[in-house]
């Protein structure tokens, strides 16, 4: 079964940090499911109080990749979330060891 990782990159673009916030088994559409349900837990719409933020949105960067910016007041919080798929893997019999196939051995 496929696997998938949902990466969320804060910061500037060239100071960007990818971070790995869940891996994935599944089906390509599970996987995305999955991350939507992510993205909608980041900087919820609602504060504790229950009494809604300023400003929420989301904007859909390709059908892998969403940015999420919530304004409130003078400040904001902004993440991007890319959903990736697993390729290679060293420990996975089912995958080649390396992105362009079986890695040669010496």
């Amino acid at each position: 079964m496929p696997g998938w990782a949902v990466m969320r990159a804060l910061g500037l673009s060239e100071l960007s940090n990818y971070t790995v916030s869940r891996e994935l088994e599944g089906t390509e559409a599970e996987a995305l499911a999955e991350m939507l349900r992510i993205i909608d837990t980041f900087g919820e719409a609602v504060t504790a109080r229950g009494r809604r933020r300023q400003r929420r949105r989301v904007y859909r960067v390709s059908e892998r990749s969403y940015f999420v910016r919530v304004e409130k007041g003078m400040s904001s919080n902004e993440a991007h979330y890319i959903l990736a798929e697993l390729i290679a893997d060293t420990h996975n019999d089912g995958l080649p060891d390396a992105a362009g196939g079986l890695a040669e051995t010496p």
